[in-house]
């Protein structure tokens, strides 16, 4: 099952490069010099997702992540805000054109009882065009994370243990990483709106006896702009049950999807996002392998995110 979801990845992009390429070629009369659409958003982060967007080579963005906890408590810890919280802080660097390194410090819980450091890559293979000679903007995205709490966090009775025998709490160093990959496709429909839908690959690889290794999830995207600097931004990620990939014989605890909605104000170098969603997780694989948070049960966090580029 694994080959035949890699399998599918790989046809869907190789159609989408061909037919782009298959139009590019198809042109009649004077070829004019195509140019790539810009604006569809305004920044590589959308929430809790990536878009397509890579700045120019040579720039460096420093990012801050927050989420609150969830509403359910009401007034008495402020609607989340004086409940556990969860921080992200990155830096990433362009290095050449459309390709783009950083990484990243992830804060989890009141007192950092989980922390997790993450390398993350991203790929722009396309660009849409004015002129539909290239009809959608394709990326790919992929994360490492290595999970730095103490061993005494760990589960000592119930764990499923990836790639060593021995006894559960005898934790390796490889079973403190977990991966996250996506292909990312989106398009700017005109002026004020822009969409994308991606499809990922999550993997831990070490998880409690109720969790699966590996979990496939879908996920949609997209900007309405309103006003020349501000936007309503939404985002919904879907982990997919699948049992040719599952080590699960009964769906007891399967996490549920993330959805969240807000607003955005940017400006030339800065980008700031509010929201409410339902995950209390920042990063990607955490958000599909974890959340059991209800958006229809006061499941929803507050959050923001804070960009800012510097050109070199």
């Amino acid at each position: 099952m694994k080959k035949n979801i890699l399998f599918i990845i790989l046809f869907s992009l190789i159609t989408t490069i061909s037919f782009a390429q298959k139009d590019a070629t198809e042109t009649t009369g004077v070829k004019e010099k195509d140019y790539p659409v810009t604006g569809a958003f305004e920044s590589g982060t959308l929430i809790d997702a990536q878009t397509t967007v890579i700045p120019a080579v040579k720039t460096l963005e420093f990012g801050i992540q927050h989420k609150f906890g969830t509403i359910e408590n009401g007034s008495s810890d402020m609607w989340g805000v004086y409940g556990s919280s969860n921080i992200r802080l990155s830096l990433n660097y362009v290095v050449a054109k459309d390709l783009q390194f950083g990484i990243g410090l992830t804060k989890k819980g009141m007192s950092g009882e989980k922390n997790i450091t993450d390398l993350n890559a991203k790929w722009t293979l396309l660009k849409q065009t004015r002129k539909n000679t290239i009809p959608v903007s394709v990326a790919l995205f992929g994360v490492a994370g290595l999970d730095g709490q103490a061993l005494s966090s760990y589960e000592t009775e119930e764990v499923q243990v990836a790639f060593h025998d021995g006894l559960p709490n005898k934790i390796q160093f490889s079973d403190r990483l977990s991966y996250f990959s996506e292909l990312i496709i989106g398009r700017k429909f005109c002026k004020e709106f822009s969409l994308q839908a991606g499809v990922s690959f999550t993997h831990y690889n070490l998880v409690g006896m109720k969790y699966d290794h590996d979990k496939v999830g879908v996920h949609v995207n997209g900007r309405i702009k309103v006003t020349p600097q501000g936007s309503i931004i939404f985002n919904y990620d879907q982990p997919l049950k699948i049992k040719q990939i599952s080590e699960q014989l009964t769906w007891t605890n399967p996490p549920k999807p993330n959805l969240a909605i807000g607003y955005e104000v940017s400006t030339g170098t800065h980008a700031f996002q509010m929201y409410m969603g339902s995950t209390s997780s920042l990063l990607p694989q955490d958000n599909i392998m974890y959340n059991q948070n209800d958006w229809q049960n006061q499941g929803w966090s507050i959050g923001f995110v804070i960009t800012r580029l510097w050109a070199f």
